[in-house]
């Protein structure tokens, strides 16, 4: 199942059951708003899951492209992407945690063919705030489906203070063989879906206050299903990626996570050029000249002569049409290029800066500061560099 198939199931399973599809938003989030970049679908619903009511009802569907950084030093391995896409669903004060697991194990076990036998589920065990998560666990014993219960694992909150409460989460088993063990003793099984019911609120002394409004919030990666669907081994080989896998190689020599890096890291800087940042020093244009740095140290790590100045339109286009940008890919290829060129400046800099005395031995911490703040030389640049 292409992943296009996948979000019209998903997104048509839930409107047979009375959610509204609703527009995903780009990823920046609203002026004012804390946060860099959009995280989860639920973050541009956050007032609505405050009790504002949304003018398309109480339950939702939609799919949400996101953006993490948190998950930056992961990127590589099999599941995790810098830019992804979320299908998500809400109650907004309706249905319970319950029925959205059982509309969740149909859609998984029956729109979508997945053998029951390959899932397991985790539930929150309560500690000494709150009790465990009887319902839930209750929904997957009549379900059949082996549940773990854990506490830090299964508790969720929006930050600090906020809503928060239990989540109950669908775990696919990615092995050869039968399912063995649990989630948390296993990587093998993978977390698809995440199923929250906004419980309490968090208050600024950590105390918990009941919601007079309860809400369902559930989130599923696209890419991490589709590839599991699709029989695949990572996230980087199901079809979103296919054009990525047949010509980066053609361009470039590498080994498998240096592979993967350049392709998320480029994709996502794209989608970021397409919802309109721009290259800067600081914020949201920080993280998109960050990433393009990271590739471009990661090729000119075995050959200094190695540039994205070749990169195909096909990957351009392929990016901002599966994303919905109405961006032009010159305009997306000249930002990349004066990128390059100004990151060219910066290693002749850098190489002068760290041949003084000073640098020519180990480095200390705040030498690493200095060198940042100072010169804007970044830790994973000043590494390669003296490695040259």
């Amino acid at each position: 199942m292409r992943t296009d198939q996948l979000i019209s199931t998903f997104v048509e399973y839930y409107e047979e059951r009375g959610h509204r599809r609703i527009t995903g938003s780009t990823l920046l989030p609203p002026p004012g708003d804390s946060v860099l970049f959009t995280t989860s679908g639920m973050h541009p619903l956050t007032p609505y899951l405050e009790g504002r009511p949304h003018p398309l009802g109480e339950r939702l569907v939609n799919v949400q492209r996101c953006l993490r950084t948190t998950d930056l030093d992961e990127v590589g391995d099999a599941t995790h992407l810098t830019v992804f896409e979320m299908l998500g669903t809400w109650s907004l004060g309706d249905y319970e945690g319950p029925l959205s697991l059982d509309w969740g194990y149909g859609l998984l076990t029956e729109g979508l063919g997945i053998d029951p036998g390959l899932l397991h589920a985790t539930a929150f065990a309560g500690d000494d705030r709150t009790g465990p998560d009887t319902a839930s666990v209750e929904v997957w014993q009549r379900l059949g489906v082996p549940v773990e219960l854990t506490v830090e694992d299964n508790w969720w909150s929006n930050g600090p203070v906020g809503p928060c409460g239990p989540d109950s989460e669908f775990f696919l088993w990615s092995g050869d063989g039968p399912p063995r063990s649990t989630p948390t003793r296993d990587d093998r099984w993978v977390e698809v879906w995440n199923h929250v019911t906004m419980t309490h609120r968090r208050l600024d002394d950590g105390s918990l206050v009941p919601l007079p409004q309860r809400n369902v919030d559930t989130g599923l990666g696209l890419e991490r299903l589709a590839s599991l669907l699709q029989g695949r081994s990572s996230v980087f080989e199901c079809d979103v990626f296919e054009p990525w896998r047949r010509l980066v190689p053609t361009l470039w020599t590498l080994d498998e996570p240096s592979l993967r890096l350049v392709c998320d890291h480029l994709r996502s800087v794209i989608v970021l050029l397409g919802d309109g940042v721009r290259p800067a020093n600081t914020g949201q244009g920080y993280v998109l000249r960050r990433l393009l740095r990271r590739v471009l140290t990661v090729l000119r790590r075995d050959d200094p002569s190695r540039g994205i100045d070749g990169l195909p339109d096909e990957l351009i286009r392929h990016t901002l049409d599966h994303f919905r940008q109405d961006v032009r890919p010159s305009e997306v290829r000249r930002t990349l290029i004066d990128e390059e060129q100004r990151f060219g400046r910066l290693l002749e800099r850098g190489r002068g800066v760290l041949a003084r005395p000073r640098f020519r031995g180990p480095l200390a911490e705040e030498d690493f500061h200095y060198l940042h703040d100072t010169h804007g030389l970044p830790r994973e640049l000043i590494t390669s560099l003296r490695q040259e």
